[in-house]
Parts: C-alpha cells; sequence; structure tokens
C-alpha cells in the first residue's frame, strides 16, 4: 500500500532543485489498452525508452504518474501495479537506458468510492496529488518542469500544480520531448 505520507527519505533534503519531468503512464509510456497491469501487457511507446533517457541525461528527474482506478475496481491489486513499475525500470535499464526515479499512482475512482483509497481522492488527476506528493519529497524546480500526458486531465493537474504540461497525442515520444527540450 501507498503511504501518501512517506516517500523517499533520501530524497527530503532539498538541498539544491532539479528540473523534472511527469509522465502519465499509459498512453504516454506504453499503449494504453485499458487497465494496464502486467508486464505482458506493455507496449511500449515509439521513442518512450529514448525520450527516458534524454531526459536522464539532460539532467532532469524523471517521474511517472498514473491513474490506476482498476485498483478500486477490483481488477487487480496495487502489488501488480507495483511490480509492474519494477519490471518498467528494469527494461528501462536493460535498454542501455535509465530508470524512472519515482512512481506515484491513484487507486482511487468517485464511482467506486472505498474507504481504503478515500485518502487518494486528491490523487486522482485532474487533481494534482501525485504531483504535490512528488514535488514535497523530491528536490523538483516547478519553473523548469513540465508534464506529458495523453488526457486534458493530466493537463488540469499539471496546471493545478504550477507545472507546465504538455498534451501527447501519439506518434514518437522522443521526436515529442526533443521539440519541447528545444522549446524551453
Amino acid at each position: 500500500m501507498i503511504d501518501p505520507k512517506l516517500g523517499n527519505l533520501f530524497m527530503m533534503s532539498k538541498v539544491s532543485k532539479s528540473p523534472s519531468v511527469f509522465l502519465d503512464r499509459d498512453g504516454v509510456l506504453n499503449k494504453d489498452i485499458g487497465y494496464v497491469h502486467k508486464p505482458s501487457q506493455i507496449n511500449w511507446i515509439p521513442g518512450a525508452k529514448e525520450a527516458v533517457a534524454l531526459l536522464k541525461n539532460q539532467g532532469y528527474l524523471v517521474f511517472v504518474v498514473t491513474n490506476q482506478s482498476g485498483i478500486a475496481r477490483g481488477l487487480y491489486t496495487e502489488d501488480e501495479v507495483e511490480y509492474l513499475h519494477a519490471w518498467m525500470n528494469t527494461e528501462l535499464l536493460k535498454s542501455g537506458g535509465s530508470s524512472i526515479d519515482d512512481f506515484r499512482y491513484s487507486p482511487y475512482h468517485p464511482a467506486f468510492e472505498n474507504e481504503t483509497y478515500a485518502n487518494f481522492k486528491n490523487w486522482r488527476k485532474p487533481g494534482p496529488g501525485m504531483i504535490l506528493d512528488i514535488i514535497e519529497k523530491w528536490p523538483v524546480d516547478n519553473l523548469k518542469s513540465f508534464l506529458i500526458g495523453d488526457r486534458q486531465s493530466d493537463i488540469k493537474a499539471a496546471e493545478a500544480a504550477n507545472i507546465t504540461g504538455f498534451l501527447f497525442n501519439g506518434g514518437d515520444l522522443l521526436t515529442f520531448v526533443e521539440a519541447i527540450l528545444a522549446s524551453r
């Protein structure tokens, strides 16, 4: 179970802030086929692994913020999501790239109210909770950071957290990221 009060304790010391990128998962890193929770369901977006590597090489912290209502719906467990995220990091490293610094997911869904997940209501995008939690626990420089998402709810979450949001409509993620970096 995620504890929204805990985080990466190593990074709690905010000595110097870093530019950071927040990535939605389904539709940005991998194709969104609905309720992805197993490695066999991951079909990487073209250029996704390379985009993460480029961002890391450019000095960005890279985070994933993803709504996972399948947990509240009883379709899969938090353990399965956490295993998938660890597997994704392993795959990123195997390809010669860099891993994601941290993952946040919201198990909450308003149609499936569950006391267990009530504390995560604000974490569900368009709420900014996942982003704000990372900002609290990592040395994020808001002014030099941005989010890439494939839905307006992602962009609204970024705006609510005072982070610039970019809407990814598909294609090659590396090309998309290169264009963003060139414009900044």
